[in-house]
């Protein structure tokens, strides 16, 4: 038998289940807010250790959608867990940063980090 490094496979602390989950939502504003909040119910139901939300079909965020990701975000934020918003329209990314969200959440684009 040889001897050789094993491959280790990564171990998430046991209050994760899952490492990674991704969410691309094309509509969040109070017309669909109870299916999308649903939605995050039963994801962070699973224990992830980052959410990705993904943005880049979104075309407006009202303030019940803000609420939302506000409250996803606290919600994830206390299991020690992180929430990535990623790809927002020019639109979104502009009324994120007029509501100064860009500077509590993680906002990515393809390119890279938001300045």
């Amino acid at each position: 038998m040889e001897r050789g490094t094993a491959m280790a496979t990564p171990v998430l602390p046991a209050r994760y289940t899952l490492p990674l989950v991704e969410v691309r939502v094309s509509e969040l504003d109070l017309g669909c807010l109870p299916e999308v909040g649903a939605v995050f119910d039963r994801l962070l139901a699973l224990r992830p250790a980052q959410v990705v939300l993904d943005l880049s079909d979104c075309r407006h965020l009202d303030a019940a959608a803000i609420g939302l990701v506000l409250d996803v975000h606290r919600r994830l934020a206390r299991a020690d867990a992180a929430l990535t918003v990623r790809n927002p329209t020019p639109r979104v990314r502009r009324i994120l940063h007029i509501t100064r969200l860009d500077q509590v959440l993680s906002i990515v684009s393809k390119e890279g980090p938001a300045a």
